[in-house]
């Protein structure tokens, strides 16, 4: 007599091809087009994009090659001083005296030099410290007052305003520096600071290579430094960061001077180039560094953009002044469509924002 089979245990429930446990959405990685639309500066390099579309089909000349480095010749002096500006901006901080501040960098620089028959590398020195001095002043005011960054830099910018221009009359009688031209040092200083290098025969200010050296320098301190994560939190929420060990005081002054770093560098690229100087030259300024700043992703409540995000900010900057006259337009037209670059660059920021967070 046969012994029946036994039957067999039931597969499990696995093996049957039953759907695994959905994930946590807590813990589930982003996706890839999720973490792009994370960055700050995606809005702006969108926004980048149309504009360089735009001019490229209305504008012939805007498609040379040599136009496009007059393009990042204007884009250059605004970035160098917009990367400064954006990190301050990270910082939750605003410098309303850094236009003016590159005009005080340049002529105390020129009227040293001239008035005292000096090397013109000794002014230049003069002027570094001086605005080193300047940013410092307005970080340490701002701490110890708890007064906003918009006042203590309004008074500033009134402040060197004035002193520009009175002190320029009082030395020269008019309102621009002497020429310094044919003193010492002059050429060795232009090399530095408004030279011209030629790549692929066409000729390239090195107020470009300068400014793509300072925006690395710039990303790689923001994002692999302790300091930069300081910065980011003295952005986002003072007292939390005191409160955790950042120091403040030290981030908030270094990065006002590194604001005022920048407008030494920009003042002697602007006197270097034409060896004299306007005492007038500079008011606004300061606007256009920020709008830069804001069209490359920075807040204007803080802890949060890129020094990448500036650049792009600049060069959209350099585009539409340039590409404007390319079109042969009305020059006049160049505020209204950086009106509208920055409502744009604004409203693409803050949908990429949403899209980023959305689940």
């Amino acid at each position: 007599m046969t012994q029946a089979a036994t039957p067999a245990a039931p597969a499990p429930a696995a093996a049957a091809g039953a759907p695994a446990p959905a994930k946590d959405g807590r813990t589930a990685e982003r996706s890839l087009l999720r973490r792009l639309l994370g960055r700050p500066e995606i809005g702006a390099l969108i926004g980048a994009i149309v504009v360089y579309v735009f001019f490229f089909a209305v504008a012939p000349t805007f498609r040379q090659v040599d136009s496009m480095a007059t393009v990042l010749y204007q884009a250059s002096t605004m970035g160098i001083m917009a990367l400064a500006v954006a990190l301050l901006m990270i910082g939750g901080e605003f410098d309303l005296s850094a236009g003016v501040a590159v005009t005080s960098s340049a002529l105390t620089a020129a009227i040293l030099s001239f008035q005292l028959t000096l090397n013109v590398w000794s002014g230049v020195l003069v002027a570094l410290v001086l605005s080193l001095a300047v940013g410092a002043f307005n970080g340490f005011l701002l701490i110890k007052t708890g007064l906003p960054s918009f006042l203590v830099t309004l008074g500033t910018f009134l402040m060197l305003q004035g002193l520009n221009l009175a002190i320029t009359k009082l030395f020269t009688g008019n309102v621009a520096s002497d020429s310094i031209r044919d003193m010492d040092g002059f050429e060795q200083a232009k090399a530095v600071f408004a030279s011209e290098i030629t790549i692929a025969g066409v000729d390239v200010k090195i107020t470009v290579l300068w400014w793509l050296l300072f925006a690395a320098f710039a990303t790689w301190l923001l994002l692999r430094t302790k300091y930069g994560n300081w910065i980011f939190a003295v952005g986002g929420n003072q007292d939390s960061a005191r409160a955790v060990g950042v120091p403040v005081t030290f981030t908030k002054i270094t990065l006002f001077m590194g604001v005022g770093f920048a407008a030494w560098f920009v003042g002697m690229h602007l006197l270097f180039s034409f060896s004299t100087v306007q005492a007038s030259e500079g008011v606004g300024n300061e606007f256009l560094y920020i709008i830069a700043a804001v069209i490359g992703g920075c807040l204007l409540t803080g802890g949060y953009g890129s020094a990448v995000g500036a650049v792009i900010g600049a060069f959209i900057f350099g585009m539409v002044s340039q590409g404007i006259v390319y079109a042969n337009w009305n020059p006049d037209w160049f505020k209204f469509f950086l009106g509208v670059m920055l409502l744009f660059a604004t409203l693409v920021n803050l949908w990429v924002r949403r899209s980023a967070t959305r689940r």
